[in-house]
């Protein structure tokens, strides 16, 4: 009898530690995503574990995941490119194209050097956006590789910057605010973007110090793949990231998101009253 326990213990160290190097492993980009336009404008690079958007004056550049997703926490590892990079949107984002899209972006708006790269964040759900959340990061986005995620489940969008949270929206449609149910891919893009990006399009790409590069890396997906007509199998609790505690944030998690809105929000679209005399129903 000891001896079965002595194995069923080995058995036990064994399966937890093929499932650490299961989770510890790196996707390569052919895995789970494919280029798809710009294709003399993308380099791999070791081996394909990272993968570098470059754009100049003849084309940008882009890659998709080639399955859409009903829920889960994406999540990708990005280094901005550097210098003057006014007018140049580099971006992150989950999308499912069409008139009545749905969709949740990360877009770093490029600044000329030695001015702030803005991070701005947007909702679309049933085709209507106008969301938009703006941030000046506490750290240099274009000097390495940082971490950006997406937590969207049936209760709520989490956007985090290297594991803090910076903008929650809830699921709201009980008092009629739309809210994104509908399959996505992911994507993530570098484009021009100066007919509005820096300084509301007054400063342009400076063509001179182009090409500007991009890398991208962790291409693993946590995700749940649409597979039917019917998405709510996607809700289910046996994927991780619709537990409970994935519902709301905890404490801990609330403080940093207050810290991050009164220190580096630059722009809420629900304090705009030019554009929102009301406020709508899910900043109240």
């Amino acid at each position: 009898m000891a001896l079965l326990k002595f194995a069923g213990f080995l058995l036990l160290l064994w399966l937890l530690f093929i499932g650490e190097a299961v989770h510890a492993s790196s996707a390569s980009f052919d895995e789970n995503y494919r280029i798809t336009w710009g294709y003399d404008h993308i380099t791999p690079l070791d081996g394909g574990q990272e993968i570098q958007l470059s754009m100049d004056a003849s084309s940008g550049s882009g890659f998709a995941s080639k399955k859409s997703y009903g829920s889960g926490f994406f999540h990708m590892e990005m280094k901005l490119p550097g210098r003057n990079s006014a007018g140049v949107v580099t971006t992150f984002y989950l999308i499912l194209h069409g008139n009545r899209h749905d969709e949740l972006d990360f877009e770093f708006l490029g600044n000329r050097e030695g001015k702030p790269i803005t991070l701005q964040t947007n909702v679309f759900a049933d085709g209507v956006g106008n969301r938009e959340q703006r941030f000046l990061l506490w750290f240099d986005p274009t000097a390495d590789f940082h971490s950006y995620k997406i937590l969207w489940n049936h209760h709520q969008i989490v956007f985090y910057v290297d594991d803090i949270p910076i903008r929650v929206f809830k699921n709201n449609k009980r008092i009629g605010v739309p809210y994104p149910t509908q399959p996505m891919q992911i994507e993530a893009t570098l484009w021009n973007g100066d007919s509005w990006a820096t300084d509301g399009g007054q400063t342009k790409i400076d063509w001179s110090y182009a090409p500007f590069r991009a890398q991208y890396r962790g291409f693993n997906i946590s995700g749940c793949e649409f597979q039917s007509q019917d998405p709510r199998h996607c809700y289910s609790s046996a994927y991780w990231w619709n537990s409970w505690s994935h519902w709301s944030l905890d404490e801990e998690q609330d403080r940093q998101l207050d810290n991050v809105r009164k220190n580096f929000m630059s722009y809420d679209y629900c304090t705009d009253r030019s554009r929102y005399p009301v406020p709508p129903p899910e900043c109240i």
